[in-house]
């Protein structure tokens, strides 16, 4: 039908159908199926934003061909008021030119900047995106437009196709206003397309235009099924049955020879492959393969010659199961090149189907195309399959892996011992190792693996090594070089029908890592030139893979030994506790879990297990920092929840300092911290602890009770503004205290609750030491490849006897110093520490003195005899003694030096009640030995014991 109905205009049709009226016999159905996908698509005739694209190809194939066209349509239009425009085959503009040059000042954007997208999907229906839809010559008229904003013009589209493949490249488009509409423009459109056509076919190759031609030539010999061109139906193909059918193609070129294969896609549809050889009139002879996909309704047919071998013959043979062709498959593809659509014209040979070219190439082609495709499969999978682990030796094993039985059929791989320890070799032809040996068999007689290898400078792996090229023997029988290596080991090698060699060494960033050996048995052909690429570019990726494996591994010996040097090497002599530890890194790299051992004043241990989030080097770091301020913050004598405290505030301004006030700077603070802070006093058997944000203990009793206890969590280090709480607990002599991280109970594969009751079990025996009892809980608890570091730490407690415990109270009163005195010289000498009575007096003096002038009574004084003599003295006043020199004139002030001076540690305690200032001193052995005064006596440490079995004190 015409443009319009007589009875309606444009317009009005629109409008109707915009209004859901029904429309169909007053519009083109073109137009109207372009009307019904773009209001099903969402679109509004006022709304239609186009989309812009920058990835544009103006430098590409069609751009270079389209050029010249697109300039003479410039100069034939010349003063009139024409835009052309070339689109791509996605519909973005590539380029415009303009009969009237004033109209590039005078249109919108959209229609003068390249780049807009006029697919139907954004722009509804115009030139471009219909010229696409419809796959041929298209009009828009005026109100035909589908965008308000188009309706004053027409334009005149037309696909621009590759001759080669078929496949539309782009749309040539010409915009004018509707009172100019003339037939003659259709010729214009014609010529202008077939002349950018044809200089996109001038860009192939000689070879291709000749076999293509080849084709064309017979195909005009043969009567087409309804003498139109067939139409590409790629629609129907998603890309895995493209995908398919080329490379089956492909092959069918490489065999060179007549044909026809029945194809099974995974859309579950059967295509049916069909090659021939052609010979173009230049002499060049080559192979045509041709797609046709049937109907469920149809029987297949096929040239009798392809099933029977006869000279060729229009006369259809039926093949079993298949069925006559409805429509040609439309992908093609050039010689050595991906495959493409084909909308090629022709038919089948009974003349019942159209038939279309899937590919057409020399023979030779097709097999250098298969062994190309084979050759990137597999590199692309040795990109995922090699480096999947930071170890030197399985990566250099998952090269051998990757080329047995595809390249090689036996691959050894020898590394220096130091690229095994993660160092750079500096002659990486000393100290070779025999890292990986990997083959289609067990027995072949390679150099064992973990064995050294000496190696010949005539062997080919040595010469490889030493000229950083790979070096291929095709024919082992005479590599003179390879059997001066072991003549005997060669001849059993080369019994295992093992001919050919390449050696490839290892090369990562100029450095020689090593040498991959890639040997060939089963294929009686010897190694070619492409072998050797393919060798050398799998070996290449691998390198780089292994140096990485390499610097990894320094890395993390690096930090691992940082980690051991920042944990302790081992814990302070005190009797309150017996200790034992275990610290398990992850597999994943070194982190900073840290725990510490930490004696206090009087007798008393400090018990600390922390944890800082993430792993490496910074994480090794922050624990040394955080580890080092703990014991600092410990000899304040502070509580647990006070020095939590500080460490929250350290962390913070830690944290403040490595990240700056710029949270954008790239450096990294102190993501996570927690901390578990335990004191416990064996004089009076209570534990006192708080943490931050860490995992509870386990409290083991003698009974074999194991308990969690509930203590308050208090949020992780480094959130500052939040307080902390302390929990106390009484524990009897032999409890347990288990600290640990929580790498020990959290794992992605094991429930957390069934990770605590295996450490409850394991826990449930209270009368093994720790150091047994450390190695139960790692054999029972540890996860079997940890993601986490693990810190644990054990503890058993002991009570101080209470015959070594001293304790008086004295009310404010300065006379009464010497009975103290008095009382203390008879408690040491009952202890057998006559020989330091008279120091103890005189320190006991001065700091009884000091309580009594600035202090307030209470007074308490108390003697501890454990490793050393503690001496305290407490008060209820918070005022704090400060040591200085006394000047010449002072009457006082020499107290607290004469305390420091007689003692070998000295300081004050707060506690709720007041302060407690305290003084250890040594006991010396007639050895010279301290603390070993109450060596044997302390057997148990619960009871005095004997002194009959020590020399005189």
């Amino acid at each position: 039908m015409g443009l319009l109905a007589d009875d309606i205009g444009p317009v009005l049709a629109r409008d109707q159908f915009l209004r859901g009226e029904s429309v169909e016999a007053a519009v083109r159905n073109p137009i109207l199926n372009s009307w019904q996908r773009s209001v099903s698509l969402g679109l509004s005739p006022d709304g239609c934003e186009l989309p812009f694209v920058q990835d544009l190809d103006i430098e590409g194939r069609l751009a270079r061909a389209a050029g010249p066209v697109l300039d003479r349509l410039r100069e034939r239009f010349a003063g009139r008021s024409v835009n052309v425009s070339l689109a791509d085959g996605r519909g973005a503009v590539l380029q415009r030119r303009f009969g009237d040059a004033s109209m590039a000042g005078r249109l919108p954007a959209i229609q003068t900047v390249p780049g807009f997208v006029f697919d139907e999907r954004f722009a509804g229906t115009n030139g471009i995106g219909l010229a696409l839809a419809e796959r041929r010559l298209i009009h828009v008229y005026g109100a035909e437009h589908f965008a308000e904003r188009s309706q004053a013009n027409a334009c005149s589209a037309i696909p621009v196709r590759d001759p080669l493949s078929g496949r539309i490249e782009g749309v040539l488009c010409l915009g004018y206003p509707h009172t100019d509409v003339d037939v003659a423009l259709d010729i214009v459109m014609s010529k202008a397309a077939g002349v950018i056509e044809q200089r996109l076919l001038d860009q192939s190759s000689a070879r291709e235009r000749s076999l293509l031609q080849a084709y064309l030539d017979i195909r005009r010999r043969l009567p087409a099924a309804d003498g139109q061109p067939v139409e590409p139906v790629t629609s129907g193909l998603d890309p895995r049955d493209r995908m398919i059918l080329e490379e089956r193609a492909t092959e069918l070129i490489s065999a060179a020879q007549r044909a026809a294969v029945e194809v099974a896609l995974p859309s579950g549809r059967r295509v049916t492959l069909v090659s021939r050889p052609v010979t173009s009139s230049s002499g060049v002879e080559g192979v045509v393969v041709e797609a046709v996909v049937p109907t469920s309704d149809t029987r297949l047919t096929a040239p009798t010659e392809i099933v029977t071998g006869t000279p060729y013959s229009t006369t259809p043979a039926p093949l079993a199961d298949a069925r006559t062709p409805a429509r040609a498959v439309a992908t093609a593809f050039v010689p050595g090149t991906t495959a493409r659509t084909s909308g090629t014209p022709g038919g089948t040979p009974d003349g019942t189907g159209a038939g279309g070219l899937v590919l057409v190439g020399e023979a030779g082609v097709g097999k250098y195309a298969v062994a190309a495709r084979r050759r990137l499969e597999l590199l692309s999978e040795a990109s995922t399959r090699i480096g999947t682990t930071l170890d030197v030796s399985r990566t250099a094993r998952e090269l051998a892996e990757m080329a047995v039985p595809r390249l090689a059929d036996f691959v050894t791989i020898d590394l220096p011992e130091a690229v095994l320890r993660g160092d750079e070799p500096t002659d990486p032809t000393r100290d070779l190792h025999r890292t990986v040996v990997h083959g289609i068999r067990d027995d072949c007689p390679f150099y064992p693996e973990g064995e050294r290898v000496h190696l010949q400078p005539t062997t080919p792996q040595l010469r490889c090594l030493t000229g950083g090229r790979t070096v291929l023997e095709p024919d082992l029988r005479s590599a003179a070089g390879w059997i001066a290596q072991s003549r005997a080991n060669a001849q059993r090698i080369l019994a295992h029908n093992v001919h050919s060699l390449i050696a490839v060494p290892l090369l990562a960033r100029g450095i020689a890592l090593g040498i991959a050996s890639f040997y060939r048995a089963r294929d009686p052909a010897p190694f070619g030139d492409d072998d050797r690429s393919l060798a050398q570019e799998l070996a290449t990726r691998a390198a780089i893979c292994i140096d990485n494996a390499r610097r990894y591994t320094r890395e993390h010996a690096v930090v691992l030994a940082l980690q051991h040097s920042l944990l302790p090497q081992g814990f302070p002599e005190q009797n309150a506790v017996e200790v034992a530890h275990r610290y398990m890194p992850a597999e994943s790299g070194v982190g900073g879990d840290w725990f510490d051992v930490i004696p206090l004043s009087s007798a008393r241990v400090a018990l600390v297990v922390g944890d800082v989030v993430g792993h490496g080097l910074h994480a090794a770091a922050t624990m040394g920092r955080l580890r080092t301020a703990a014991r600092n913050f410990a000899e304040l004598d502070l509580p647990p929840d006070e020095v939590l405290i500080h460490l929250d505030n350290l962390v913070g301004r830690l944290d403040r300092e490595e990240c700056g006030d710029d949270p954008f700077s790239g450096m990294t603070g102190i993501i996570g911290a927690t901390c578990l802070y335990v004191i416990y006093d064996p004089t009076s058997q209570r534990c006192v602890m708080a943490r931050a944000g860490h995992c509870p203990p386990a409290l083991v009793l003698p009974d074999g009770a194991v308990t969690f206890p509930d203590l308050p969590a208090g949020p992780p280090l480094g959130l500052g503004g939040l307080p902390f709480e302390t929990a106390e607990f009484h524990l009897p002599e032999g409890s347990q205290l288990v600290l640990y991280t929580d790498g020990l109970i959290e794992d992605r594969d094991r429930d957390f609750d069934t990770a605590l009751e295996q450490l409850r079990r394991a826990l449930a025996h209270p009368n093994r030491p720790p150091e047994e009892t450390c190695q139960a809980v790692v054999e029972a608890v540890v996860p079997e490849h940890p993601a986490d570091d693990i810190a644990l730490l054990v503890a058993r407690t002991h009570t101080l006897d209470p015959h070594r415990v001293a304790t008086w109270d004295l009310p404010a009163d300065p006379s009464l110093v010497s009975t103290v005195r008095a009382a203390v010289a008879r408690q040491l000498a009952a202890w057998g520490l006559d020989e330091i009575c008279f120091d103890i007096e005189l320190l006991l003096s001065e700091l009884v003195t000091n309580a009594v002038r600035y202090g307030s009574g209470p007074i308490q004084v108390r003697l501890l005899y454990d490793r050393t003599l503690t001496c305290e003295v407490s008060d209820t006043s918070s005022t704090a003694p400060h040591l200085r020199h006394a000047a010449t004139t002072d009457e006082g002030g020499r107290g607290l030096f004469l305390v420091a001076r007689l003692s070998q540690a000295w300081g004050t305690r707060y506690t709720a009640e007041g302060k407690v200032i305290w003084a250890e001193c040594a006991l010396e052995m007639p050895s010279g030995k301290a603390g070993e005064a109450a060596g044997p006596a302390l057997d148990s440490f619960g009871s005095l014991g004997s002194f009959d079995d020590i020399p005189a004190i």
